[in-house]
């Protein structure tokens, strides 16, 4: 399978329309009774396209497929006027992927208590900052294995295009990079389960337990998509690389579900979805001035209290749990 830095949507379409529906899903606003909710754009980049497009707007299949189909795209592939943009208004930076690697690196150096466990970062003549991936397999402490490091919870705050879960590409310069080379905190795991199965089910077992220990969250619901995206071919390619074959639409179904709850649509600085806060209005009847407004601003907004929103705060699902109970991410907050 190619490396393509820009996943289409009519690519995962095609596979199955059910499989892009699902990408789209908010778990927090969509009720059983009711239609699915999707994710919302949370940006102003799109609004010049028409329809659908306003900040508000839900992310329809159709506002981004078929002659849609490159409207979303990652940031590096977007105009230079639009980056700048959304820098200034959202402070959105992507990070290179040696930066990526080495951050990963410390997180992977304290889990195992000793160095250049996954790869050698090193600066060749040019000054560049690149690594060298080890190739033999990874060996674990003692009292640690392979399965523990699998399930081990990651969380990537404020994601964007996921950089650090999965790195087929250097969001700062568009570059591919190979399997074998890649350094997210999921492109690890998914490593370790290839390293340490040999069947289609147990490979599948434990992926999905990879999956399921990923977490990541972002505002605006373009980056929100692509990194949902990027998760799911990620899980593709690795099955492609062990197998040397497609693995199943059920397979692929499942791996999005599990997506869909684990990389959400959220303010990181309150815990809710994103311009979910309302000021409360309340009409008053007064003796005389007949009706007075009066109108309260939300409490977490106004103190800068976390637990104090009147939003909708985020949920996830604790796959821990024996029921893959459904739980408020702020409640994880201590």
């Amino acid at each position: 399978m190619a490396i393509e830095v820009d996943i289409l949507e009519d690519y995962i379409y095609d596979l199955s329309p059910e499989l892009l529906i699902t990408l789209l899903k908010d778990h927090t606003t969509s009720k059983e009774e009711e239609p699915q909710h999707n994710i919302f754009w949370a940006t102003s980049d799109y609004e010049h396209l028409g329809e659908g497009y306003g900040y508000h707007s839900p992310i329809l299949p159709h506002l981004i497929t078929g002659s849609n189909g490159h409207v979303i795209m990652p940031r590096i592939l977007k105009s230079r006027d639009t980056q700048s943009a959304r820098s200034r208004d959202m402070a959105e930076v992507f990070t290179p992927s040696w930066i990526c690697n080495a951050q990963n690196n410390l997180i992977d150096e304290a889990w195992f208590g000793r160095k250049d466990v996954f790869n050698t970062e090193y600066i060749n003549e040019q000054g560049q900052h690149l690594w060298e991936t080890t190739t033999d397999p990874i060996i674990f402490p003692d009292g640690k294995s392979w399965k523990d490091y699998v399930r081990d919870t990651r969380l990537e705050i404020t994601c964007g295009e996921a950089p650090y879960i999965v790195s087929r590409y250097d969001t700062t310069t568009g570059e591919a990079i190979p399997l074998n080379q890649r350094i997210g905190l999921l492109d690890r795991k998914l490593r370790v389960v290839s390293e340490n199965t040999t069947t289609t089910g147990e490979w599948l077992e434990w992926a999905q337990v990879a999956y399921k220990s990923t977490y990541g969250y972002e505002w605006q619901g373009d980056n929100l998509l692509i990194a949902r995206e990027a998760m799911l071919i990620s899980f593709i390619e690795y099955y492609e690389a062990k197998f040397g074959k497609h693995p199943m639409l059920k397979s692929i179904n499942y791996i999005a579900y599990i997506i869909s709850w684990n990389v959400w649509q959220m303010d990181g600085l309150k815990g809710v979805v994103p311009d979910s806060c309302t000021d409360k209005v309340e009409i008053e009847q007064d003796l005389f001035a007949g009706t007075i407004e009066k109108v309260t601003p939300c409490e977490g907004c106004t103190k800068d209290d976390i637990h104090r929103h009147n939003g909708l705060y985020c949920l996830i699902r604790d796959w821990g749990s024996k029921e893959h109970k459904k739980i408020r991410f702020i409640d994880l907050i201590r």
